[in-house]
C-alpha cells in the first residue's frame, strides 16, 4: 500500500482515509478470491471477536460455513467450550443447523426458539423425523399453552442430503416455501436450507480443518493457570488459540505466551497438527516484535477503537486504528507473520481500508452483536424495535463475571475499576438481521474494493492499494442520503 500524497504527520482512522481506483482487468468482483493471508486458514478474512456477548456456538458455525472463525471468549468455563467445540466440529458444513421440536411442544416454547436462527422458522420431528415447520405467522392469535401440532404446517419440501444446492432453490421457488429440510438416508433431520442459504452456499467456502470440520478459536487470558486452559481447549480440538489481554505489550503476557506456546509445540510434536497462536493486543512495530519473539503467529492490533471501549476516554491510551494496523502489519511482515485487526470497524469500507493497510483478517466484535446468531436474548424496546444487550469486556459487568469465584471483597474491589460500557443496545438492522446478511455485505464492498484496486487476491490488494487523506467533509460526502436534501 502506498499513500497518494506523503503521509501525515499524524496518526490516522478508518474515516480519514480513502482509496484511489486504478487500472483493472477484473470483470468480475466474483473473480477475487478473499482468503486470508495471516496463515490460519480461513477463506474470508473476518474474525468474530472473543466477546461474551458476541461469540457462541451458533455464531460460531454460522460463520464458519461462510468462511471465517469465531473466537469463543476467555470467561467461558473450559469444559462448557469444549462441549461447543463439539457441536460446531459435529454440524454440516453445509446445511443449516435446525431448530426442533416434538409435535406437544407449546407455541410459547417454540416461539422462544425462533430469533435463535435467522431461518425463523422450528421443525416438528416425531422420532427424528420431521413432520411440520412453525413459524412466527403460524401461530398469530393462537393461545400460548397450545401445541404447536395444531397449527404446525405439514406442506414440506423435503430433500436428501445429496441434493444440490441449486435444485434446493429450484424446489423452494416452485413450491413458494421458505424452507427446505434435509434428511439423512433414514429420512431423520439433517439440516435445513432456505433459498437464500442455497445461493450462499455456492459464493462462500467454508472453513475447514483438517478434517472436514467446520473451524473454531477459543481465548485464554494471562491470568490464572494459562498453560493449563490452553492445553484443554486444544485437546478440545480448536483450530486457533488467542492470548489475549487489553495492554499485550507487557511482562505477564510475555510469561504467558511463551507457556502456551510450550505446551501447542508439545502437542504438534505429538499429533502433528500445529495450532497458530494469536497474542494482543499492541498498536507498535515494538509491540509486534515482542511478541512475535515470544512465538505468537499473528498479533491482535488495537487499543480502544472498539464501540464498547472507554480505554480512550478513561486513560488518553491507544492509537488510530487505520496507523495501528499500517505500523504493526509492516513490521509482522518483516518477520514472516501477519496481524488481525481489532476493532474500529463500523462498514465495509473500513474492513476493505485494514486488509489495504495489510491486515491478515479484521475481527469484529459489536458490528456482529446486533444479530439473531450473537450469544444474548432478543429483546424488543418501546417502539417495538429488536435489540440485542452488548457489553465490553472490560467493563464492570464483564469483570464481574471473570472474578466470580473470587472472594466478595476481591469482587467488590475490581469493579471499582472499568474500561468498557457495561450495557449497551445493538439494533438488528431490519434489512440484515443475520450475521450472513452482514458478512454478505461486507464481502460485497471488499470485493468490489479489489476491483477497484485491479487486484485478484488480498495479497495483490495490499501491494497495489493507493490511499489518500481526506478532511470529515470529505468523509461526509461519501455518505450516502436516504432523503433529498
Amino acid at each position: 500500500m502506498r499513500f497518494l500524497q506523503p503521509p501525515p504527520a499524524t496518526d490516522l482512522t478508518y474515516s480519514d482515509v480513502f482509496m484511489v481506483p486504478r487500472r483493472s482487468s477484473l470483470t468480475s468482483r466474483l473473480e477475487v478470491d478473499l482468503s486470508s493471508t495471516d496463515g490460519v486458514g480461513t477463506t474470508l478474512p473476518l474474525v468474530v471477536a472473543n466477546m461474551t456477548a458476541v461469540s457462541g456456538r451458533r455464531m460460531s458455525e454460522t460463520v464458519a460455513r461462510r468462511g471465517g472463525v469465531a473466537i469463543i471468549p476467555q470467561d467461558i468455563p473450559t469444559e462448557v467450550v469444549a462441549s461447543v467445540v463439539r457441536k460446531v466440529k459435529g454440524s454440516h458444513t453445509v446445511f443449516d443447523t435446525p431448530v426442533s421440536v416434538t409435535p406437544f411442544t407449546t407455541i410459547g416454547e417454540a416461539l422462544s426458539l425462533l430469533p435463535k436462527r435467522a431461518h425463523g422458522q422450528v421443525v416438528v420431528v416425531d422420532d427424528g423425523r420431521p413432520v411440520g415447520t412453525v413459524g412466527e405467522a403460524d401461530t398469530i392469535g393462537v393461545d400460548r399453552f397450545a401445541q404447536v401440532k395444531d397449527v404446525m404446517s405439514t406442506d414440506l419440501v423435503v430433500v436428501g442430503a445429496t441434493t444440490s444446492p441449486r435444485e434446493i432453490f429450484d424446489a423452494l421457488a416452485a413450491s413458494h416455501l421458505g424452507l427446505a429440510v434435509v434428511v439423512d438416508e433414514d429420512q431423520r433431520l439433517l439440516g435445513v436450507m432456505t433459498a437464500r442459504s442455497a445461493l450462499r452456499s455456492t459464493l462462500y467456502r467454508p472453513a475447514l480443518d483438517p478434517d472436514g470440520s467446520l473451524m473454531i478459536g477459543a481465548a485464554v487470558g494471562i491470568n490464572g493457570d494459562v498453560a493449563g486452559r490452553a492445553d484443554a481447549l486444544l485437546q478440545a480440538g480448536i483450530d486457533v488459540l488467542v492470548v489475549d489481554t487489553a495492554h499485550g505489550h507487557q511482562d505477564k503476557m510475555q510469561s504467558a505466551l511463551k507457556s502456551v506456546r510450550e505446551v501447542r509445540d508439545r502437542l504438534a510434536d505429538a499429533t502433528g497438527r500445529s495450532v497458530p497462536l494469536v497474542a494482543g493486543n499492541v498498536v507498535s512495530a515494538d509491540g509486534v516484535d515482542d511478541l512475535v519473539s515470544a512465538g505468537a503467529d499473528v498479533i491482535k492490533v488495537g487499543v480502544g477503537p472498539g464501540a464498547m471501549c472507554t480505554t480512550r476516554m478513561m486513560t488518553g491510551v491507544g492509537r488510530p486504528q487505520f496507523s495501528a494496523v499500517l505500523e504493526c502489519a509492516a513490521a509482522a511482515r518483516a518477520l514472516g507473520k501477519s496481524v488481525w485487526a481489532d476493532g474500529g470497524v463500523r462498514y465495509p469500507r473500513d474492513v476493505a481500508l485494514a486488509l489495504a493497510a495489510g491486515a491478515g483478517s479484521v475481527m469484529i466484535g459489536s458490528w456482529f452483536a446486533g444479530t439473531y446468531e450473537s450469544t444474548g436474548n432478543l429483546m424488543v424496546d418501546a417502539q417495538g424495535r429488536a435489540y440485542k444487550e452488548s457489553y465490553g469486556m472490560a467493563s464492570a459487568r464483564a469483570v464481574r463475571l471473570r472474578t466470580k469465584d473470587a472472594s466478595g471483597f476481591d469482587r467488590a474491589r475490581s469493579s471499582l475499576f472499568e474500561e468498557g460500557i457495561s450495557s449497551s443496545r445493538m439494533y438488528l438492522d431490519p434489512e440484515r438481521p443475520g450475521v450472513e446478511d452482514l458478512i454478505d455485505s461486507i464481502v460485497a464492498g471488499v470485493r468490489s474494493s479489489c476491483t477497484y484496486a485491479g487486484a485478484s487476491t488480498l495479497e495483490e490488494f495490499h501491494e497495489l492499494a493507493l490511499v489518500g487523506v481526506q478532511s470529515s467533509s470529505g468523509y461526509d460526502e461519501g455518505r450516502p442520503l436516504s432523503t433529498s436534501w
